[in-house]
């Protein structure tokens, strides 16, 4: 039945093909005389859909590397076996120096991410100090006594506007330096941890500003009945420079978590160590905290000491996760071997 169908279609399509042949035949005679002359017209012809195809299809092509690069597993180089190599292995040291000058590329590009995003801020930094001074009650409330003050509070201003918005940004590229050594699980936490890093230092900084600030400026101000004069300062590098290490501290929970899913870290240990973990972390804040009153320390203390046990269920839950990995990696190995 097939043979039938396709000599009845030989037999119907045969005067189309002739007809088509012989309006094809003087074209192909001037093609093959000057092919490279009709190569270019159909080049030059074709190009703008050339261009709007390969527009179309670059996102696509870049999303397809990038799956598969998150999939793809790392080549395993034991520890030891690595510094063995650096001392004998020409190879090896070229490697460890093209890791270096890796990790300078990707820290030159998270500078000038930086320097972009303080650019950017330079747009509503104005903004920005105008809010930052509602707590005292307001720009009216500072007194500049230098002249070049103003000037140095708005760029202060400015580079802590373009830190909070090149953190996922710094982040990606720390990811991205450390991808290629991870395995496919790693990496995609990693990458999901990213955005979360912006999350926990905007809330860190929110902490302060609206939690820590109103709490600690009455009693800085009138401490022993005296008050203050505020400049800029010193006011706004007080408050930047509190909310900086406060928003910096509130991505332990983060970093425990990504540490662990790696398996750096284990969550024993951090249960364990919590009463060490509490006299470092009063520690910290007593140096972070701008007064010396318990009340302020206390409000440093609180978060971070739940950051803390946040870590350590966050911890067994990555670890956890990482040992259900390698237990299912353990079993296919298995199976491939005695299968």
């Amino acid at each position: 039945m097939h043979k039938f169908l396709m000599g009845l279609w030989r037999v119907f399509a045969s005067p189309f093909r002739f007809i088509f042949n012989l309006i094809a035949s003087p074209f192909r005679a001037i093609y093959r005389r000057s092919p490279e002359f009709f190569d270019r017209i159909w080049r030059v012809i074709t190009s703008p859909f050339r261009l709007i195809y390969n527009i179309i299809a670059f996102p696509f092509r870049k999303l397809s590397q990038f799956n598969k690069f998150l999939n793809t597993e790392p080549d395993e180089h034991p520890l030891t076996e690595v510094f063995v190599d650096l001392t004998t292995n020409q190879d090896t040291r070229q490697m460890m120096w093209d890791q270096v000058e890796a990790l300078r590329m990707h820290l030159l590009r998270a500078v000038l991410a930086l320097m972009l995003m303080v650019g950017v801020s330079f747009l509503f930094t104005q903004n920005v100090v105008n809010y930052l001074a509602q707590p005292v009650g307001g720009l009216d409330k500072l007194k500049a006594i230098e002249v070049t003050e103003s000037i140095s509070v708005f760029m202060k201003v400015a580079l802590f506007s373009g830190i909070a918005l090149s953190i996922p940004y710094i982040a990606f590229e720390l990811w991205w330096f450390a991808a290629p050594g991870l395995r496919p699980r790693e990496r995609k936490m990693g990458l999901f941890g990213i955005p979360l890093a912006s999350i926990f230092f905007i809330g860190g900084a929110a902490f302060t500003f609206f939690l820590m600030l109103p709490t600690a400026l009455p009693f800085l101000n009138n401490f022993m009945g005296i008050n203050t004069e505020l400049r800029p300062q010193s006011y706004f590098s007080f408050v930047i420079g509190l909310m900086f290490w406060i928003g910096v501290s509130f991505e332990f929970p983060l970093v425990i978590y990504v540490l662990s899913a790696i398996g750096f870290v284990q969550p024993e240990i951090l249960a364990q160590q919590w009463r060490l973990a509490i006299v470092i972390i009063a520690i910290v804040a007593a140096i972070i905290t701008p007064t010396i009153d318990p009340v302020n320390q206390g409000l440093v203390m609180a978060p971070m000491i739940l950051l803390y046990f946040i870590s350590i269920g966050l911890s067994h839950i990555a670890s956890a996760g990482r040992k259900r990995n390698q237990a299912e990696e353990q079993r296919k190995a298995d199976e491939a071997e005695t299968g």
